[in-house]
């Protein structure tokens, strides 16, 4: 083996006059979370150019990063229903049922939800990506926008690398903290009062399954002995896939503020609650967790923060009375799920007939022609919010987007063709599909 290297150095020095480097798009999305993501992708099965920015160095959001474990609001109130999202949601769905282990659909009283392994839902994201030549930034965080006539013309990015701008004609704003609206001057909303809590969450592996407490269990004997444990959450719960030994464990209430110094200590105390509920889980139910360790910590999760003042604010009596918009782009039957207190959260769920829908006008800022937000920036009262944010409806919320802009054009997206936008949506406001075979649910109807 040769002991002979290049040790030869160069000298640099940054060059304050080197002009800024420059992308341009069709449509650039801001954040690659599930709705950015879905947006990118279908942005470009239209044939647009596409760019999609993330402050983080990876893709996929809090989906991946975060480890939600979870895919709510996906199918139908009742044990088995129909899906309410297709699209890029059948291609996700595909891809995960064809991994080992790599998605478990837990068929509840009240719904059905989808447990995923995020490693998994990572890879799928990736490849997608690169396979649609979508055109990625990451650790890319916006620092302005420039704006004409109530358009969005460039966004402006700080990297580790340096500046960069991205010229865009239409753009998404999949922030989830409706930072791409805020920047440009537009009117936001934040919670008046209370704020809303995120969690960490925390993987365990080398769990026993099969001794696994449920979560009433375990919420009863956290409200029993949680001082013990310094614990500020009082109920939580685990998401298991049969044969894996590994819980996602969902078990605090971390604040979530929007400035740089409180946020930093939120997710420092976040990672001190997750210790403790671990160190809780050991001790109390130790045929289960005795022997566990900690495989890894996501990244802070947010559900609620600040979202979009939009041509429409959804609330939650229209969600509670299922009102169908003219302009409905996805639906949902998820609970109303507001964790807006300490110790616990608001749960109030819904009859199995129940949907109710999101509209375009959520989605679209009130002051602006060619912005479209998807996910949990849209526009909602707070308790709306919370049955619309989670992953079903988000999915729907991307494509919707990508469809908006594509039909707007160099016009607004205040007036773009309805007629054509709600054929382009229609599987997701109005298919209804079983992803259960015919054997299965009669199955489940005989024994119900």
């Amino acid at each position: 083996m040769s002991d002979q290297f290049n040790t030869a150095t160069r000298i640099v020095r940054r060059d304050a006059g080197r002009p800024v480097d420059r992308l341009t798009a069709d449509i650039c999305v801001v954040g690659a979370g599930i709705s950015g993501v879905t947006a990118a992708l279908e942005a470009a099965k239209l044939g647009r150019k596409v760019v999609l920015v993330d402050s983080q160095p990876a893709l996929g959001g809090q989906a991946v990063n975060s480890i939600i474990a979870t895919f709510c609001g996906l199918f139908s109130n009742g044990t088995h229903g129909y899906q309410f999202t297709h699209g890029i949601a059948d291609d996700l769905l595909g891809y995960l049922e064809a991994q080992d282990k790599g998605i478990f659909y837990r068929h509840g009283p009240n719904t059905t939800v989808v447990y995923y392994d995020e490693v998994a839902l990572g890879r799928w994201v990736e490849e997608s990506i690169l396979a649609a030549g979508i055109t990625v930034v990451l650790g890319a965080m916006l620092n302005g926008t420039e704006v004409e006539g109530g358009r969005v013309t460039r966004g402006h990015f700080l990297t580790r690398y340096g500046a960069l701008d991205v010229d865009a004609n239409g753009w998404v704003d999949a922030s989830g903290d409706a930072a791409l609206v805020w920047q440009s001057g537009f009117d936001c909303r934040e919670p008046d009062q209370n704020g809303v809590f995120g969690t960490q969450m925390v993987v365990m592996e080398n769990i026993k399954e099969d001794v696994q407490p449920s979560r009433d269990l375990i919420g009863a004997r956290m409200k029993e002995v949680g001082d013990q444990y310094g614990l500020r959450r009082r109920e939580g719960l685990g998401f298991t896939i049969p044969g894996r030994g590994i819980a996602a464990m969902n078990m605090t209430h971390v604040e979530t503020p929007l400035e740089p110094v409180a946020a930093s200590a939120a997710a420092l105390d976040g990672k001190d609650q997750a210790m403790r509920a671990v160190d809780f889980l050991r001790a109390e139910f130790p045929e289960c967790f005795g022997e566990a360790r900690i495989r890894s910590f996501g990244l802070p999760g947010i559900r609620q923060t600040r979202w979009i003042k939009g041509r429409h604010h959804l609330t939650v009596e229209e969600i509670r009375e299922s009102k169908k918009f003219d302009d409905a782009i996805g639906r949902t039957a998820w609970p109303i799920e507001l964790h807006d207190h300490d110790d616990g959260h608001h749960w109030i769920v819904f009859d199995k007939d129940h949907v109710h829908y999101v509209p375009l006008g959520s989605l679209v800022p009130e002051a602006c022609h060619n912005v479209v937000a998807a996910g949990r920036c849209i526009d909602a009262d707070s308790a709306a919010l919370s049955s619309v944010r989670v992953m079903g409806p988000c999915i729907a919320m991307g494509m919707a987007a990508a469809h908006a802009l594509d039909l707007a054009g160099t016009g607004s997206t205040h007036q773009i063709d309805m007629d054509a936008m709600r054929a382009r949506v229609s599987d997701n406001v109005e298919r209804q599909h079983y992803r259960w075979d015919e054997k299965e649910l009669a199955s489940v109807a005989t024994n119900s």
